[in-house]
């Protein structure tokens, strides 16, 4: 059976949602940086921090032990959700003792006066972990070699989700809301809206990705998504605002109300979050958006999986036995989602025929006819896996389901320009001695003894160009044979993607020079630090490449042609902190 219609927005939508949030006293504690930028020690140092971290959620699979054999705190009663406090916090990372006390529950009549310093892995506010271990390797789960499935792997996150929310570690916010998200510290300001982004093909050029994705990761956050039926972290996206009226509410509520939640995360950084409910004003904000394109600044491999898993529900909605009466798909059901709340029940499916949604613009329910769909679309890739979990979320058949919506923050890059930094390659395996004399033949050489020489030479020298580092030194490349290069790039795209040094990395230096893929297994990745991938590169006898930061008008550009540039050619910033509200496909 042929993958039916899917629901196509007429524009960018960002809808409010019910938030999931930690009832502790201390939200920093719980927080991580996005999933693959968290190396295995980090795994442990967050654990430290806090034993209910949501890494044991993103990363199931590098988290020690099980729900049963992780230490717990002792749950935290919550206190009445409808009053839950400002909360304000910094981490201080500690191993808990076998005497450790349960962090007292956040009084619903204050907010707790914390005020200690963070200890653990100083880091300026833009430095990936150095990956002494390395950042968490995605496994390609489609390769033959893989022990075990996915869903195996994170049937134990599903579990560790549930447990939370029956305990009240995670509490429902009890409205659909937009949250203002700011992130501030040291030469960084950047504040937007985290919703419900509304999923569209890049066809539409609504939501325009501007970076190749690879199967492994894809497969990866797939088999997250669908075991634990929710949206653990969102995605970055930016668009050209213009200063307008969704941001101008954005800094008025920064600027007035109260926070949610404030914490201080050891990186430097302050994260504050305040809700908007009001559905007046979420009506302005899409009134706002709606005309607008958002660029994928960071999460192409989570956007790509909220679409294999729309359709994928999609397909499933429609199978013979599947209807919108039918219960079978919703057996396992949310903790949560039976609960009556303050605010009232919890929405019922509409008549047959019909469909019960929430409107993007207010977050309130309304029932309407099927939205129309877009040119039918494949199943997905054979090479994907289509878990199949118990869906949690409900939509008639034809209709929008949670699972039409993807966890997003949306920056106006007009008022909150981004930080675009490199993201640096290691060769393990290729000495810098061999990958220097190979590269003889393609390239002007020069030669440096230390890396900080090498690179100062490399800021002073125009594109193409590239700062090899490893046992020995450091080796800059100049001046490309024009004609060799020129064969060896893609005809089929533009001059300004031709003109990449990610592309020119990908499709010459690589395999012409070098005879190697850039893939997964070959080659490594370092975000942002020039000294972390040197030392990779000496740890596993190969060679780092070092590059320059792509400039952000070639990004949008390359965008905006419909072209995507090689994997891993951005590293847009400050990216948003996991933990700080989560979005379940129950409670949406």
């Amino acid at each position: 059976m042929g993958t039916p219609e899917l629901p196509v927005p007429d524009g960018l939508v960002l809808r409010p949602f019910r938030g999931v949030r930690f009832a502790v006293e201390d939200p920093a504690k719980v927080t991580s940086p996005p999933y693959d930028l968290i190396s295995d020690a980090d795994v442990e140092a967050l654990l430290d921090s806090h034993p209910n971290n949501v890494v044991r959620l993103i990363l199931p699979c590098s988290t020690p032990g099980d729900s049963s054999s992780t230490p717990h705190h002792a749950p935290e009663p919550p206190a009445p959700h409808a009053s839950r406090p400002e909360v304000t916090s910094s981490t201080t990372h500690h191993r808990p003792s076998a005497q450790h006390t349960p962090e007292p529950a956040a009084s619903s009549n204050h907010a707790p006066a914390e005020t200690s310093r963070t200890t653990h892995h100083p880091r300026s506010a833009h430095t990936a972990p150095e990956p002494s271990t390395p950042p968490h390797n995605i496994p390609d789960t489609t390769s033959p070699t893989t022990n075990h499935p996915p869903s195996t792997d994170y049937a134990e996150a599903g579990r560790t989700l549930k447990e939370w929310l029956a305990e009240g570690v995670l509490v429902p916010d009890e409205v659909p809301a937009l949250y203002v998200y700011e992130q501030s510290g040291p030469d960084v300001l950047q504040r937007g809206l985290i919703g419900d982004v509304g999923l569209t093909d890049p066809a539409q050029r609504i939501i325009l990705p501007h970076e190749d994705v690879m199967p492994g990761p894809v497969a990866d956050r797939l088999a997250l998504m669908s075991t634990t039926q929710a949206n653990l972290e969102p995605i970055f996206l930016l668009y050209e605002g213009d200063n307008g009226t969704a941001t101008a509410l954005v800094d008025e509520v920064a600027a007035k109300r109260r926070p949610l939640v404030t914490a201080h995360t050891e990186d430097g950084l302050t994260h504050r979050l305040w809700a908007i409910t009001d559905p007046a004003e979420i009506a302005v904000v899409n009134a706002d958006l709606h005309h607008r394109q958002a660029l994928i600044a960071d999460g192409h491999h989570r956007y790509a999986t909220y679409r294999v898993l729309q359709r994928q529900e999609h397909a499933t909605a429609h199978e013979p036995g599947i209807s919108d009466s039918s219960t079978s798909r919703h057996d396992a059901r949310h903790p949560h989602e039976s609960r009556t709340d303050a605010g009232g029940p919890r929405e019922t499916r509409a008549d047959a025929g019909r469909t019960n949604t929430r409107s993007p613009t207010t977050g309130a329910p309304t029932t309407s006819g099927p939205i129309t769909g877009e040119p039918r679309t494949s199943r997905p890739d054979a090479d994907t896996p289509t878990t199949k979990e118990p869906s949690t979320g409900s939509a008639s058949a034809g209709g929008t389901g949670p699972w039409d919506f993807g966890l997003a923050l949306l920056v106006d890059s007009t008022a909150y320009p981004p930080d675009l930094k490199a993201i640096h390659r290691v060769i393990p395996g290729l000495p810098l001695s061999e990958a220097t004399e190979r590269a003889r033949s393609f390239w002007q050489v020069r030669y440096y003894d230390d890396l900080a020489s090498g690179l100062a030479a490399l800021d002073s020298v125009p594109e193409p160009a590239f700062l090899l580092a490893g046992e020995g030194g450091a080796r800059l490349l100049t001046d490309p044979d024009p004609v060799r290069l020129a064969r060896a790039m893609p005809p089929d795209h533009s001059d300004r993607w031709n003109s990449l040094n990610t592309s020119i990395l990908t499709e010459f230096v690589l395999p012409v020079v070098w005879g190697m893929r850039d893939d997964e297994r070959t080659v490594r990745i370092v975000h942002h630090d020039t000294e972390a991938a040197a030392r990779l590169a000496v740890r596993t006898g190969g060679t780092a490449v070092i590059l320059r930061p792509l400039a952000i008008e070639d990004v949008l550009a390359v965008a905006a042609g419909g072209e995507r540039v090689p994997r891993k050619s951005t590293s847009f910033g400050p990216k948003p902190r996991t933990g700080l509200v989560l979005r379940t496909f129950a409670i949406d």
